[in-house]
């Protein structure tokens, strides 16, 4: 292996899961950021080298990463964040993985920076962790049972147990993309739609949970893997009660930026971590249903996994480790399937927790 994996954002949350995770595959990856104090910290009790970077500065990445490398990156919210280590992935083609799950990030990472991806060489894995492997797993086992009338591929993520499972991190990116637009797959084509414009039930550990409509990789993905797919919609039902305001809600106006600007410094006085406790209770459930051009169902796959951010943690440390030791195939924007092959993604998935109930 002549390259190296480089981590941004290993002092945060869900880096420094990640860089754990590392180490305990037996990869010691380089950790950057521009806080050399914390970082020498860090290094120092993982046994990892460390290099002073910023994130947010295509030259500054660009000076650490080689076509041989693998870049991952946790640092959001991607849309103000996380465009620069992209951009210098893309220039350098290397292999990118980042942690994301805001949707017009996703969608930019396809559409407009996949083209030059091809180009240079690189390979691109954005939302390479809860959001939104495990749906693309999921659909890919469902299509596969399905056969070749599937026409339509629905996913639903939920989350069950209680108390403060979310970062502060992932609530600033929640609020982030709040009134942004979102995509679904409609007639063969990826098409704008607002995030919650649709809302459905699915069973989730034998009880009926409502889930509204959010743009994600299985989009994209889905429809590589079963040409002629005509629909792909994913939920997210993390509302619960609240999932019809949500709803409702996607038929207004965007929020304006002063009123996003002040939930921003709300979420801003968070907790950095979640509960500890009400992760060791949380469990995720992700369901792929896949039906025929009348609306028959034709097959149905459940995944499940504990605690979110352990799952998103392992699935980028084994992603990148898999890059670095085996490659990727293909250039340019890649879903997991597309670059690991199903039964390695889904024995690397299991690895880390997800699995069949």
């Amino acid at each position: 292996m002549s390259g190296r994996i480089v981590l941004f954002g290993a002092t945060g949350y869900t880096g420094g899961r990640t860089a754990e995770a590392l180490v305990g595959r037996g990869v010691r990856p380089v950790l950057a950021g521009r806080d050399a104090a914390r970082l020498a910290a860090l290094g120092e009790r993982l046994g990892c080298p460390t290099a002073t970077a910023d994130v947010t500065d295509v030259a500054s990445v660009s000076g650490l990463v080689g076509p041989d490398d693998v870049l991952v990156t946790t640092v959001g919210p991607f849309a103000r964040l996380g465009g620069a280590a992209l951009a210098a992935a893309v220039s350098a083609g290397a292999t990118y993985l980042d942690s994301t799950g805001e949707p017009p990030f996703v969608r930019e990472v396809f559409e407009l920076q996949g083209p030059a991806a091809e180009r240079s060489g690189a390979r691109l894995l954005a939302a390479f962790g809860h959001d939104y492997v495990p749906g693309v797993l999921a659909g890919a086992l469902a299509l596969r049972e399905a056969g070749e009338r599937a026409a339509r591929v629905d996913v639903g993520y939920f989350l069950s147990g209680r108390g403060r499972w979310f970062s502060r991190g992932t609530v600033t990116s929640l609020i982030g993309i709040a009134g942004s637009p979102g995509h679904t797959l409609r007639h063969g084509a990826v098409r704008t739609e607002n995030a919650g414009a649709r809302l459905r039930t699915y069973e989730v550990d034998g009880r009926p949970r409502p889930g509204v409509s959010i743009g994600g990789v299985e989009q994209f993905a889905l429809p590589r893997l079963k040409p002629g797919l005509q629909t792909v919609d994913v939920h997210l039902g993390w509302f619960g009660a609240l999932s019809g305001a949500v709803h409702a809600a996607s038929r207004l106006p965007a929020p304006p930026a002063p009123l996003l600007g002040a939930l921003g410094a709300l979420a801003g006085r968070l907790p950095r971590d979640p509960s500890a406790e009400a992760l060791a209770r949380c469990r995720s459930h992700v369901v792929a249903e896949v039906f025929d051009d009348y609306g028959t169902l034709l097959a149905r796959t459940r995944l499940t996994a504990p605690d979110p951010y352990a799952l998103t943690a392992d699935l980028l440390a084994w992603g990148a480790a898999r890059a670095l030791s085996h490659g990727v195939t293909g250039t340019g924007a890649l879903d997991p399937v597309g670059a690991f092959g199903l039964d390695a993604l889904r024995d690397g998935a299991a690895a880390a927790g997800l699995t069949s109930p």
